[in-house]
């Protein structure tokens, strides 16, 4: 199976660079260096390198996932083939940017939520565009990636109780295996006892204002059951309202717009040739 990198690479390439094929001789060698734009949290080098070495680019990283860089900072070197080089530019800087634009924003907001409660993690969601990359950005950031695919916990959401009901969905869940997590999305006080009641290891609290999820802990809490549930607050959660959200109490903010709708960081690369036999 392809990589993402190499996926978007071959869409980006299509038949062949031609400006580097008709301007650039075959064998030229030449040396990169790959600089921030921006300040922010660099993600993806670890990542890139390697796909890079495997084309026989030697890439030096210079600043490691998850380290805050300034404007102008070189991050990572690349040596090799000229028109290699050129080939793969826009793919790297694509991802680069896109990886760093995530953790940066993930920073801000683990900074924030930490200020007012330091046990409350936040996470990703499935709304991604790069996958695995993106929820990896995330991690750079210092946020927790969530399910990185729908295999890795049980999370029965509003679909899942439509067809069966709540108790059928959650009775069927928990007779999968005693080492699965049961997570259970649920739109009220009232059903978020419910689940608990069930058995849920995990309730997921979905568009909750702030003060209904100190309503679902309170009630939670009377019928002993907030000790041995996780709960997670998810929906209508952004930057602006974020620190509200960690004053309640709940041990996960899961919030979409980390992936879905940041802004990516900016990063160039600059080429010069190298000298014969010095690369």
């Amino acid at each position: 199976m392809k990589s993402t990198f190499e996926r978007m690479l071959e869409e980006d390439v299509g038949f062949g660079d031609i400006t580097s094929e008709c301007t650039i001789p075959e064998e030229l060698e030449a040396k990169a260096s790959v600089i921030a734009k921006d300040d922010g949290v660099v993600a993806g080098l670890s990542y890139l390198s390697g796909e890079l070495n495997g084309l026989g680019l030697k890439t030096t990283v210079l600043k490691r996932d998850g380290e805050y860089v300034g404007k102008g900072d070189v991050v990572a070197t690349i040596e090799g083939n000229a028109r290699k080089i050129l080939l793969v530019e826009r793919t790297f800087l694509n991802i680069l940017g896109r990886m760093s634009g995530i953790a940066t924003a993930t920073r801000r907001v683990v900074d924030r939520v930490r200020e007012v409660n330091p046990n409350t993690k936040v996470a990703a969601t499935r709304k991604t565009i790069l996958g695995c990359l993106d929820k990896a950005a995330v991690a750079a950031g210092g946020g927790d990636p969530h399910r990185w695919n729908l295999s890795d916990h049980i999370l029965i959401k509003d679909n899942h109780i439509a067809l069966v009901g709540l108790e059928e969905a959650i009775r069927r869940a928990k007779k999968t295996s005693f080492v699965r997590k049961v997570e259970v999305e649920v739109v009220s006080v009232e059903e978020a006892a419910r689940a608990a009641e069930l058995g849920a290891d995990i309730i997921l609290l979905d568009n909750f204002k702030p003060g209904e999820i100190v309503q679902a802990i309170k009630l939670l809490e009377e019928k002993g059951f907030r000790d041995r549930v996780l709960l997670e607050a998810s929906g209508g959660i952004g930057e602006e309202n974020v620190v509200e959200y960690a004053r309640c109490g709940v041990d996960v903010i899961s919030m979409g717009s980390l992936t879905h709708s940041v802004k990516n960081m900016d990063y160039s690369m600059e080429v010069e040739a190298c000298s014969s036999g010095s690369v």
